[in-house]
């Protein structure tokens, strides 16, 4: 069971799956005006002074995985 975000909050945790540099060093959701979103933040270094840099975007939905593309056959089409 996922935990309810509360409207207008959320938490962010380290991204253990990390692989790359263009993956964020932290990853979570958020609760925007009662839409979930998905939160992301790389840990950045610019002359010396370190900021967040901040990704906000759409919750991820896994997409339904199709059977076939090819049509089923209808009954009254068999030849027996």
């Amino acid at each position: 069971m996922t935990k309810e975000i509360k409207l207008n909050k959320g938490a962010i945790f380290p991204n253990e799956y990390k692989k790359t540099d263009s993956q964020p060093d932290w990853k979570g959701k958020i609760n925007v005006d009662g839409k979930i979103k998905e939160i992301a933040l790389w840990a950045n270094d610019h002359e010396g002074k370190k900021y967040f840099g901040v990704q906000i975007s759409d919750e991820y939905v896994k997409p339904e995985t199709k059977k076939s593309d090819a049509p089923e056959p209808e009954e009254d089409s068999l030849p027996f």
